[in-house]
This record gives structure tokens, C-alpha cells and sequence, in this order.
């Protein structure tokens, strides 16, 4: 009787446990993917052409995050260097409130992630949290990879809130370049 009483009791707990920590684990795996194919300047995740022209071109990312809209991968040719970026719209909300707390939810999903490279490099994924206006049309919340050694240091994990014609975007980028573009994370908040 007191082992069913205590399973009972647990059941809940360890119900929301699962459910969050699939998500959050889903989300990490996929960014530690993304992040093991920098080196190769994401060639191992490029999937499908989208549009090119000579300065740049899209491709659809073999690698999804859960519940996301879209996913990229961009080149950018600047001064005849090839720059590439991973580009992933999360979500699009109407209601700021509801994208707020989606936001707030994908950071603390991300923070403090531990991602292994090479399989023994481990760093760990460091930002501060910001939290978002309405009255701002960006916010943008940059992850650092600790420590910032060799090829990582100048990488950036970019999680960013922003307001356009649809509503709220909720966006995901990995890159060690500003982001050009439509679909990229602005640079200024207002």
C-alpha cells in the first residue's frame, strides 16, 4: 500500500520531469550537432537549395529543432571569403505574453548545455538572460561557448525575440559572423 501511495504521489513529478527534459534534450542534441558541424562550415546538415545568386544562398538544415517552423543554412560570400550561418525560426506567436514566456523557456533550455566537440572538447553554453518588451521590436540574447578556445571562441549561439508584419519570432542562430539578411537576427533593438 505505501509503494502505491508513493507511485501515485510521484507520478506527476515525474511526468513533467519527462516531458520537459525530452524537449530540452532534443533541443541540446540538435544544437550540439549543429555546433560539431562548424568546422566543416555546417556541409554535414546543408540540405535542399532554396534560392542562390552569387552573393549568398539558403538551404534547407537536415536538422530540425522540436517544434520549429524552419530551419537554414546561409552562405554569404564577403570579399571572395564563403561565410555561413545555422538559422532556426522556433516559433511565431500573435501574443507578446505568449512569445515572452516561450522565449524565457527556449533560454533556460539552453543555458548551461554542455556540448562536447571531437568527443573530448566540452564547453559549456553561457548567456545572460534579458528579458523582453513589447515597446522594443528585438531582443537578442548571445551564448558564448566556455571556454572560448581555438575555432569556438569567435562561435556564437543567438536566441533572439523579434517583432515583424506576422507577430513575434522566436529565432535560434549558430554563426561566428554578423547574420546578413532578411531571415537573420537584427542587429539593433529598436
Amino acid at each position: 500500500m505505501r509503494t502505491l501511495v508513493l507511485t501515485i504521489a510521484l507520478l506527476p513529478v515525474s511526468a513533467m520531469l519527462l516531458s520537459q527534459g525530452v524537449f530540452s534534450n532534443r533541443t541540446s542534441a540538435v544544437l550540439e550537432k549543429v555546433i560539431q558541424d562548424y568546422p566543416n562550415r555546417f556541409r554535414d546538415i546543408k540540405g535542399e537549395l532554396i534560392v542562390e545568386n552569387r552573393e549568398a544562398a539558403e538551404y534547407k538544415s537536415t536538422l530540425q529543432l522540436p517544434g520549429s517552423s524552419s530551419c537554414i543554412v546561409s552562405r554569404y560570400t564577403v570579399a571572395r571569403n564563403d561565410e555561413y550561418s545555422w538559422t532556426c525560426t522556433v516559433r511565431v506567436s500573435q501574443d507578446f505574453g505568449n512569445a515572452r514566456n516561450t522565449f524565457r523557456e527556449i533560454f533556460d533550455q539552453i543555458k548551461n548545455t554542455v556540448i562536447r566537440i571531437d568527443g573530448d572538447k566540452h564547453f559549456i553554453l553561457n548567456g545572460k538572460y534579458e528579458m523582453p518588451r513589447e515597446d522594443c521590436k528585438t531582443t537578442r540574447i548571445l551564448f558564448t561557448l566556455l571556454p572560448g578556445m581555438n575555432d569556438v571562441k569567435r562561435l556564437k549561439i543567438d536566441l533572439s525575440l523579434q517583432s515583424d508584419k506576422t507577430g513575434w519570432k522566436i529565432l535560434i542562430s549558430v554563426y561566428d559572423h554578423e547574420p546578413y539578411g532578411e531571415g537573420q537576427v537584427a542587429i539593433t533593438g529598436n
